[in-house]
């Protein structure tokens, strides 16, 4: 990822929160991670971590007449794993929200 000052995240987490309203293909999942984020994903990386992620169970490649086009759907297991790297995010983000009031409070003193 470019080093512009945005946060980094991991590629899998990019493409589990593409995949959770429906189904793409890799060029969609890497539009829609461009729209969400501003990072270009190169075809590489994707993938790579499409390849990694049906290893572990989390995507499986949706059946279509299109041979050109292979979408990828969540299974279970990969929403499970959305779930658990969300709830990860939102306790890490209320702990800095946290510590950013507390020293905010101390520099205002």
């Amino acid at each position: 990822m470019p080093d512009d000052g945005s946060i980094q995240f991991e590629p899998a987490l990019l493409i589990l929160i593409s995949l959770a309203d429906q189904a793409k293909h890799g060029y969609a999942i890497m539009q829609d991670i461009r729209s969400l984020t501003g990072w270009e994903m190169r075809a590489g990386t994707l993938y790579g971590a499409l390849g990694r992620m049906d290893r572990q169970g989390w995507i499986k490649e949706a059946q279509t007449d299109d041979y050109r086009r292979r979408p990828y759907a969540l299974t279970p297991a990969g929403r499970e794993e959305l779930r658990r790297q969300v709830d990860i995010l939102e306790s890490i983000t209320h702990e800095a929200v946290k510590r950013t009031q507390r020293k905010r409070l101390r520099r205002n003193a």
